[in-house]
């Protein structure tokens, strides 16, 4: 699946909204690396997760041995809203599976990385993505959230949205370490047979910096929202980092 869903070279950035709103931290994202999250599999090549921090809300903290792991409602994002990124249709939605204990300690992570991920890698992408939905953006570009709220979605496959809707609420479902969001663009509906397309957001830094593309690993950001939403059918040229050679 890594070599098969590689995607080709040279792809402009489709510009879509930020998903969310709010304060936020970029992380495993494609502007510091690609791939951003160190496979192709199931469309991730470009894939970002977000985690909520609003200044007056600090997330818990990690711990190295206690506790274990935290109810998933002790972090700001767990029950943010989760936005269409354009005007599109719903393909398909996922639900019905529990909102976990964060994995946000040493043994959490452990658990996690060494046995919870790699049973849930030899399953269907659900066991993975947990509770999620595919937005059909037009042209071609196919949005996916993952990690969502169990019993939060408010969209049915076929149903038309339009850009800044909610859609769902953030969630800790599937293979997750804390409540985020997962967010990817992909070629088509299917993440085992889709190729990651990527992807730019227009955004403003803690300083109040404005810019056009993704936040780096670690960046705390905020959206800004374009003034005319047209789907996913502007494109832009913007830096990304290279791909390097197939082996």
């Amino acid at each position: 699946m890594r070599r098969r869903q590689r995607p080709p070279q040279g792809q402009a950035p489709a510009l879509v909204d930020v998903p969310v709103a709010g304060r936020w931290l970029a992380l495993n994202g494609p502007g510091t690396k690609v791939p951003s999250h160190q496979t192709h599999s199931y469309a991730q090549t470009y894939a970002i997760d977000l985690t909520h921090h609003p200044a007056d809300a600090p997330a818990p903290a990690f711990r190295w041995l206690w506790p274990l792991g935290r109810r998933p409602g002790q972090y700001p994002a767990f029950g943010s809203p989760i936005l269409a990124p354009g005007a599109g249709v719903v393909v398909a939605t996922v639900d019905g599976q529990r909102d976990h204990l964060s994995r946000t300690s040493l043994p959490g992570l452990v658990y996690l990385f060494l046995v919870e991920g790699i049973v849930r890698s030899l399953g269907q992408p659900r066991h993975l993505l947990g509770n999620h939905l595919i937005l059909d953006l037009g042209e071609g570009v196919y949005a996916a959230f993952a990690h969502l709220r169990r019993g939060s979605i408010r969209v049915s496959a076929g149903d038309q949205v339009v850009a800044g809707q909610q859609l769902a609420d953030c969630g800790n479902s599937g293979n997750s370490s804390e409540p985020h969001l997962h967010f990817q663009l992909m070629s088509g509906p299917d993440p085992e047979l889709a190729h990651g397309l990527p992807f730019a957001w227009c955004y403003r830094d803690d300083d109040g910096v404005e810019h056009r593309g993704v936040p780096k690993n670690g960046d705390y950001f905020q959206p800004r929202w374009r003034e005319f939403h047209a789907g996913a059918g502007e494109r832009i040229t913007a830096p990304l980092p290279v791909l390097p050679a197939p082996r």
